[in-house]
């Protein structure tokens, strides 16, 4: 189930949400995500869906799990496993089609996705908040991964472990679609 032409709205309402939490106003919020106020109002209005490094910035400024910003309406970040429904939850940004497998559980502090990139996508991600740890599972194909200014070939079956505090990436240089599993953790600073 594809969902790209609706996750406008659930991040407008769980952008909204938040500020409204931290009593941030946009340009408090534009402050300490370094996304532009005019963006962020963009995003909360429905008018713009972001890049995932725009979404990445906005989760990391607020100390939430990038699941937070996927949820569908009903759907908790708690310690629940979703049902079958929010298995097929997916979110097309750009040429990188994200799925929620388990959205963020606030007793193991992971959340895992399920991540396909098109031949010859790159995505690159700015540092993360300190503690945060990425793991990858390459399932199909071949993708590289970004850690110390190095491209490090995965292929199906591979794995890696980083500290994602630094600025890390994915590419697929391959002629044929990859699909990789990215668990994440987050360190004691993040709630969900």
């Amino acid at each position: 189930m594809n969902q790209t032409d609706n996750h406008g709205p659930i991040l407008a309402r769980q952008l909204k949400r938040a500020r409204q939490h931290r009593k941030w106003s946009l340009e408090l919020c534009a402050t300490h995500t370094g996304v532009s106020k005019a963006m962020l109002g963009q995003i909360e209005r429905g008018e713009s869906s972001p890049t995932v490094a725009t979404l990445w910035k906005i989760a990391t400024g607020f100390t939430l799990p990038l699941s937070y910003f996927l949820l569908t309406p009903g759907q908790d970040s708690g310690v629940e496993v979703p049902d079958d429904a929010a298995f097929q939850i997916q979110r097309n940004l750009n040429d990188l089609q994200i799925k929620t497998l388990l959205p963020f559980d606030s007793i193991t502090r992971f959340e895992l996705f399920q991540i396909v990139i098109n031949p010859g996508y790159s995505h690159l991600s700015l540092p993360h908040n300190h503690g945060v740890i990425e793991h990858i599972v390459v399932i199909s194909g071949a993708i590289e991964y970004l850690l110390n200014d190095n491209w490090l070939r995965l292929t199906a079956g591979q794995v890696a472990k980083f500290c994602a505090d630094q600025p890390h990436g994915y590419r697929n240089v391959t002629q044929q679609t990859a699909v990789f599993h990215n668990l994440i953790f987050y360190g004691e600073s993040y709630s969900g």
